[in-house]
């Protein structure tokens, strides 16, 4: 359970600055939409890294704390042309879940439904302007 919960708290802090970085860097006529949803988005998910982090000790392992242990970890890449997918977030969380659930790790496996319910959404949104 650290190993994956680790997975996607480094995920998570990877994510959070690629955010970031697309807010920062937003331009176009849809600049002021953009903008702030990004800035929404960044700040749901620097929560749910703060979150993540609790929920590990709260089951006696130990989080992740070092920029080079996120990146080393994280399946998700800094921004560049060639990064992976965010809805890959949502999965990993899915996979969280089931081995929470396996492990009757109840405390887990409720935070994961909560993610996943606010990333599905976030999807849906992100689809409807593509």
């Amino acid at each position: 359970m650290e190993k994956q919960l680790n997975a996607l708290l480094a995920d998570l802090v990877v994510e959070y600055h690629k955010l970031q970085n697309f807010h920062w860097y937003v331009k176009g006529s849809d600049f002021f939409t953009a903008h702030a949803k990004l800035e929404e988005f960044y700040n749901y998910i620097n929560e749910a890294i703060d979150e993540v982090g609790e929920l590990i000790l709260m089951v006696n392992e130990k989080p992740l704390a070092s920029l080079k242990d996120y990146l080393a970890v994280s399946a998700i890449k800094e921004a560049d042309l060639d990064y992976k997918n965010s809805k890959d977030v949502w999965v990993e969380v899915r996979q969280v879940k089931e081995a929470a659930e396996a492990k009757n790790l109840d405390v887990v496996g409720i935070q994961m439904d909560d993610y996943i319910k606010e990333f599905t959404k976030s999807i849906w949104m992100i689809n409807q302007v593509l």
